[in-house]
């Protein structure tokens, strides 16, 4: 699965609030990246490191996710049996919901699949359509 990070975006006017909440963003990049450190996590949310330990934190306590510690790191495990908070989706779990945009994330593989790629060559003077 491929994350991408764009910091410049922050500025525009288009990105100042989104759908989820920074604690669904944690859980999004640890479901895929359970061995990543805080601080590759704050940096591919968005946000600063100690948020991010807040929100872990806010996370273990929920039952959401538990912390293991395997040497000198941390590994994450999601608990995805687990309802959903709010009471307008309290009937699906947290599983359902990361399965849901991890299946709607762009992976690498999906370039190849765009139309306009498909048709891609490289000719005798540079890539042509």
């Amino acid at each position: 699965m491929l994350y991408r990070v764009y910091p410049t975006c922050m500025n525009n006017e288009k990105a100042r609030w989104t759908f989820f909440s920074n604690h669904a963003h944690v859980l999004f990049y640890l479901k895929s990246h359970p061995k990543d450190p805080l601080r590759r996590v704050a940096s591919a949310v968005g946000i600063t490191e100690r948020a991010v330990q807040s929100i872990v934190a806010d996370l273990e306590k929920s039952g959401y996710l538990k912390r293991t510690k395997v040497g000198r790191q941390n590994e994450y495990t999601i608990h995805g049996n687990a309802a959903l908070r709010h009471p307008l989706e309290a009937h699906r779990s947290l599983d359902e919901l990361l399965n849901w945009v991890q299946a709607t994330e762009i992976t690498s593989g999906d370039l190849a699949e765009d139309p306009v790629l498909e048709n891609w060559t490289v000719g005798e003077h540079g890539s042509e359509v």
